[in-house]
């Protein structure tokens, strides 16, 4: 199999990608490790209703993310914050109004962040993309080589994984030093990030007059919000608990979520209709042992020198390398317009 552009990494990055080349008359193909698309957008469903493991949110501002839902006819809403926050103190005391909502005027997704995703995968031929295809080395000329099945090669790689994913990557000729030194300094957005969504019938909060919104220094979550979709109502926290510490004890985390959630809001939040949790920690294909444990501030992204496109027939392409909103869902946008715009030049 020969093809003009192999992108691997079915993110938002590399399918974005991939719509555009495809919209431009080139033939690509993207190629993915997982048995989903998405990468770190990850939606859950309960019969109608979404939950998003992933992002949840993007903002006013971010032009390409606008432009995007626009063009797949996508409903935007946004996040509740109507209401008191509450705050959990060291000793469990929980006091009323403590705070602001920190996330008030981002904007949701209706059906989730993976509808995104679900809505640039339609617009694509059929076969443009192959789940389960872990590559494991790219060689000279744009050679894939696989885990498992046939080796591929193209004209041009696009490379569309989180900078120290990529390097993890066997290639031929091996990455010079610089760039190899250049990965590892990179931090993966959300890696060491766990996230928790307890669903209930109805979001019985908001008629006590909360917005969902909570803030914890006892934990397990640290941070709170509301999560509801159509029907149902949901508070998501992010697990404050470190990675080492959560590691194979799924079950454990999530009954003390449930607990945390009960002791702030009540008896009401120790009944939840179903639960989801996600420990990106422990996924390959998005977090390498150094990013374990997760980022306390938002880091500098952009593209290191070392990194500046070359003749070699690889780019790489993420939310870390943007120019511009690295780390968020409208960097990754970002990413793979540098991205196309190498393609192009290069065919």
């Amino acid at each position: 199999m020969h093809i003009q552009v192999a992108i691997v990494g079915a993110g938002l990055t590399g399918l974005s990608i991939a719509r555009a080349l495809h919209r431009a008359g080139i033939s690509c193909h993207v190629f993915e490790a997982r048995d989903r698309l998405g990468g770190r957008i990850r939606t859950e469903a309960l019969g109608d209703d979404w939950f998003d493991l992933g992002p949840s949110w993007f903002w006013p501002g971010q032009p390409c993310m606008a432009a995007l839902v626009q063009s797949l006819g996508l409903d935007v809403f946004e996040q509740y914050a109507d209401g008191a926050l509450l705050y959990e103190t060291e000793t469990g005391e929980v006091v009323r109004d403590r705070g602001f909502s920190s996330m008030q005027g981002s904007l949701r997704v209706k059906g989730g962040m993976g509808a995104i995703v679900a809505g640039i995968a339609r617009g694509l031929p059929v076969g443009a993309i192959s789940l389960g295809r872990r590559v494991m080395s790219i060689g000279p000329d744009g050679a894939l080589v696989f885990e498992s099945g046939e080796p591929v090669s193209a004209d041009l790689v696009i490379v569309a994984l989180p900078p120290r994913v990529a390097a993890a990557l066997s290639f031929e000729p091996a990455l010079s030093s610089e760039v190899v030194a250049a990965f590892e300094s990179i931090p993966t957005w959300m890696a060491g990030h766990a996230k928790f969504v307890a669903v209930y019938d109805q979001p019985f909060w908001r008629a006590e007059g909360l917005s969902g919104d909570a803030m914890s220094r006892l934990g397990p979550m640290v941070e709170i919000h509301d999560a509801s979709s159509d029907n149902r109502g949901a508070l998501f926290g992010f697990l404050g608990v470190p990675a080492q510490a959560r590691a194979g004890r799924g079950a454990d985390v999530k009954a003390a979520c449930v607990a945390q959630l009960q002791r702030m809001f009540g008896d009401k939040a120790g009944q939840p209709e179903a639960m989801f949790y996600a420990d990106w920690a422990t996924e390959p294909e998005t977090a390498m042992p150094r990013d374990a444990a997760p980022l306390m501030h938002h880091p500098a992204y952009g593209r290191p020198d070392a990194l500046r496109p070359t003749d070699s027939p690889i780019f790489f392409s993420s939310t870390e390398l943007a120019s511009d909103m690295g780390g968020f869902l409208e960097g990754a946008l970002s990413a793979a317009e540098d991205a196309v715009d190498w393609a192009m030049s290069r065919l």
